[in-house]
Formats: C-alpha cells, sequence, structure tokens
C-alpha cells in the first residue's frame, strides 16, 4: 500500500532526523549563502532540510508541500524558527509571487512527480534571475547498489524484486532530469553523488524498531505488515549486533536561471 502523506499517523514520519554534516557541506559548496535572502523548499515534508537552509543562515525560508499533514508536522518541527513559515500548495503551482527566491530546494520530491516539465517550469518562474536551483533525490543506478551492513535499501530491494520494478519505474534517468532542466531554461547545469549518512543506530534493534515503524521510508509502505516482519527477519540475519551507521547514494543537480 503506497503512503498516505495526507494520513495523521504519517504526520511525524518525516520530522524526526537531522540534516545530515555531509549534506550541510555539500550545501555550502555550491551555494553562496552570504548572498541568499531567501529561500524555498518545496515538497517539505516535516520541515528537516527546511530547518536546514534556516541553520546555513538563510534569513528567510518557506517550506512548501501539497500534504496539510506533513505542513502541520512541520510547523511543529520548526516551531522555535521564526525565520520560517509554510504553505499548503503543489510543486506546479505554489500560488507565491515570480522572481522572489535566490534558493530553492527540491530534495526527494521528483521520484513522487511524472510531470518534470511543469515542475521545473514553476522553479523557474520563482527564482529571481541568478537564483539556483538544487534538486536531490536518487536515480535507478543509485538505489539498486548493492545491500550493505550501511547500505540498507540495498537489502530491501534484494529481497522484494517487485520493489525494484518499483524504483525503476518511479525514479529519473540523470540525463532525463538533465534535458528537462535544459527545456526550461536553467543553464550552467551540474550534477554531484553523495553517500550521504541516514542515520547512526546504536544497535540492531534500534534500526529493526526503525523498519517496523517504516519511518521516514515510503517504499516500505508498499509492504503489507507480513512482508514487513519478513524483512526484519532478513535484515535480523544479516547484520551483526554492532553500531549501525546507515547511509544513502543520492545525485544531486544545481541548475542557474540566467
Amino acid at each position: 500500500m503506497t503512503i498516505n502523506f495526507h494520513d495523521d499517523t504519517n504526520k511525524q514520519s518525516y520530522t524526526t532526523r537531522k540534516a545530515d554534516d555531509s549534506w550541510l557541506e555539500l550545501m555550502e559548496m555550491i551555494i553562496d549563502f552570504k548572498a541568499a535572502k531567501r529561500a524555498l523548499d518545496i515538497g517539505c515534508g516535516g520541515g528537516i532540510y527546511t530547518k536546514a537552509l534556516a541553520d546555513l543562515g538563510i534569513p528567510a525560508v518557506t517550506g512548501v508541500d501539497f500534504s496539510k499533514t506533513m505542513i502541520d508536522g512541520a510547523k511543529v518541527n520548526c516551531r522555535d524558527y521564526k525565520q520560517i513559515n509554510f504553505q499548503v500548495a503543489t510543486a506546479f503551482e505554489t500560488g507565491l509571487p515570480s522572481e522572489q527566491y535566490d534558493v530553492i530546494l527540491e530534495r526527494a520530491l521528483i521520484h513522487h512527480l511524472s510531470d518534470l516539465k511543469s515542475c521545473f517550469k514553476e522553479a523557474f518562474r520563482l527564482l529571481k534571475p541568478g537564483g539556483i536551483f538544487v534538486i536531490q533525490d536518487r536515480t535507478p543506478f543509485d538505489c539498486l547498489l548493492e545491500g550493505t551492513s550501511n547500505h540498507i535499501r540495498g537489502y530491501i530491494l534484494s529481497m522484494f524484486p517487485q520493489l525494484v520494478d518499483l524504483e525503476i519505474k518511479r525514479r529519473h534517468e540523470s540525463n532525463t532530469i538533465l534535458q528537462k532542466l535544459k527545456a526550461a531554461n536553467f543553464v550552467d547545469l551540474e550534477e554531484v553523488k553523495l553517500w550521504k549518512t541516514r542515520k547512526t543506530y546504536s544497535s540492531k534493534k534500534e534500526l529493526l524498531d526503525d523498519i517496523r515503524s517504516r519511518t521516514g521510508r515510503s517504499i516500505l509502505h508498499e509492504l503489507n505488515d507480513q512482508e514487513l516482519e519478513e524483512l526484519i527477519a532478513f535484515l535480523d540475519g544479516k547484520l551483526v549486533e554492532k553500531e549501525i551507521v546507515e547511509k544513502d547514494r543520492w545525485t544531486f543537480w544545481k541548475a542557474i536561471k540566467k
């Protein structure tokens, strides 16, 4: 069953982690945060990366998500950040004013979208000239890397071939993304790969409990409860009892509005 982002039971699913140091370092490499005054986090979920953009020094950050449930969770998560506000809207039609933003982030969003053309057109409209558009997502190749004690997603896909088919269908190839960005009139396109720490677990049990709750893992909502327990038993046999640093391989695309 696909995750329902509007279900109140999922309100906290994307609020409990923090942006990894490697992510923050990469952002500082590709964005001049001293010059950035306003940013958008489109597809903000629980506000983890909305908060991170504010922590990096942007004075005004707006989080946008199509789910009021996600926005409600994000507001609680970011309640101590006066420079952050939120809006319920889609990535295709935010309702926000044109050419007002220096930075737009779309993290883990586009694999939920089939219409990249409309999504990128809206981002182009919102950015100031010289503004930076950052997309973070996984390509099919990123997802299908072999499972290890660090790359848990690889183990998940190796056990359930139907999820491999799902990932291939919903993930966009890098060439497709670059072509759509060019078609939307973005320039100076760059691509960067990053192994990002998802979370450090003090024990195997902590990881397995996280898997059981499906926290922040939309793909696990494609499994029924019995399949989920089979996955947990499989991982229990694969992993040794020690601290586990889970990592995911991501691709970042940077584009400029001329």
